[in-house]
């Protein structure tokens, strides 16, 4: 028992250092590194609660009456220590991404209050919400291929009133895996318990899909949107754009190409211009000009399974693929949030976004906030991170909203 119980604590201490310490390179091994340390950075405080109660049991084993149980007591305990840590960097989430909004917007907003569910710690894969309901796979585009479709929440027993402001969320995956169903959903429980409409939308996926097709479906969404989202309490000339790390590249690329016609075959006319944009550690270059990866996966990704051709073979599409090719005056308001700790997409790729955006559009509010100790995908369930990360981004949407209102629509927020 005692040496069982000490390959035991090796793990979780290999687990904490990875977890502070994630390994970059080969990609393959990178990729390991972030799936073992995912959980791990996200949710320490159920891990030393499974340590411990491992601990426990062991200790009633007589596991700990040898040398080698009390070694690996202390390795035990190291880790407990290192997990708890964890919690620091964390606990300053929502203040960065507040005082990044704060600095980005002109006006001072109004502060909003926190939402506070220690139950959401506790079961951070429950999503349930009463204040919240869902309506599910609303087909928004038919016709040549699979059906597409999207889940609308909004608040529960809403009335018929005011008509409310609207955020798309797009999922991520890495353009070939993911779905409405498992990605976006304390956000969109969120901000519809904030009283807004949030719709979560699906778009055809990699290898079947080849890109713009992916772009295509989000401006068909928004599209949706527009035509729609009234009849469900929706103001649909309020819609700010959000999207997770391949979502986040799609929302960045339809907020700064709105209503242009090549990428709206069979709905040219449709008006897709977006109010903002909360673009969560997205892909921006997916050139890598700058070098960002210490590896070749995501060119031979996209190369491969997503845009199906090299970049000399098709250049204007790859830059057309990378938002930073696609800046430009008519920027609408950005809020970038990035992981230090990154090790799918690189932290680099979203300095450098921000600096083009602000070069570019020097009046409109860029908001950026890189968080300490967060992982790739470390908003996907609930933890301390996540419950503060909302706020933020709440405060963000808030101020976008109040943007509009103050300042109006369309050229002078950033459409075209």
């Amino acid at each position: 028992m005692d040496r069982l119980y000490l390959i035991g604590s090796v793990i979780g201490l290999l687990l904490t250092g990875n977890a502070w310490w994630p390994l970059r390179r080969p990609a393959v091994l990178g990729a390991l590194s972030f799936f073992a340390g995912w959980l791990t950075a996200e949710l320490p405080l159920h891990h030393i609660a499974f340590q411990a109660a491992l601990t426990w049991w062991f200790h009633g084993q007589g596991a700990f009456e040898t040398p080698v149980g009390e070694v690996g007591l202390a390795l035990a305990g190291v880790s407990w220590v290192g997990l708890a840590l964890l919690l620091r960097p964390a606990a300053e989430t929502r203040r960065l991404i507040v005082e990044a909004v704060d600095e980005a917007f002109e006006h001072p907003g109004e502060r909003l209050v926190p939402r506070r569910d220690l139950g959401r710690l506790a079961m951070p894969f429950r999503f349930g919400d009463r204040a919240v309901s869902r309506t599910r796979d609303i087909v928004y585009a038919e016709g040549g291929g699979p059906r597409m479709r999207l889940d609308v929440y909004r608040p529960r027993g809403d009335a018929a009133g005011a008509l409310r402001p609207v955020l798309l969320h797009i999922h991520g995956g890495g353009w070939v895996i993911g779905s409405k169903d498992t990605q976006g959903l304390p956000l969109m429980r969120a901000m519809a318990a904030r009283g807004w409409v949030a719709v979560n939308a699906n778009y055809r996926l990699s290898p079947r899909a080849t890109f713009p097709d992916h772009l295509i479906d989000v401006k068909r969404a928004t599209a949706w949107v527009r035509s729609h989202i009234e009849r469900y309490g929706g103001d649909p000339s309020s819609i700010v754009i959000a999207g997770l790390s391949a979502g986040a590249h799609l929302a960045s690329l339809a907020a700064l190409t709105p209503n242009r016609p090549e990428l709206q075959p069979g709905f040219e006319t449709a008006d897709t211009r977006l109010d903002g944009c909360v673009a969560m550690y997205g892909v921006y270059d997916v050139l890598d000009r700058d070098r960002d990866w210490p590896h070749r996966a995501m060119t031979r990704l996209m190369a491969k399974l997503v845009i199906k051709a090299r970049p000399d073979q098709a250049p204007a599409l790859w830059k057309l693929a990378s938002p930073l090719d696609q800046v430009g005056p008519h920027a609408p308001p950005f809020l970038i949030v990035h992981g230090d700790r990154d090790t799918m997409v690189p932290v680099g790729q979203a300095r450098r976004f921000r600096d083009a955006l602000r070069r570019a559009a020097p009046e409109v509010p860029v908001a950026y906030a890189e968080l300490p100790g967060a992982q790739h995908a470390f908003d996907v369930f609930y933890s301390l991170r996540t419950n503060l990360a909302l706020d933020g981004v709440a405060a963000f949407l808030e101020r976008v909203r109040v943007r509009r209102r103050t300042v109006g629509s369309g050229e002078e927020l950033g459409g075209t």
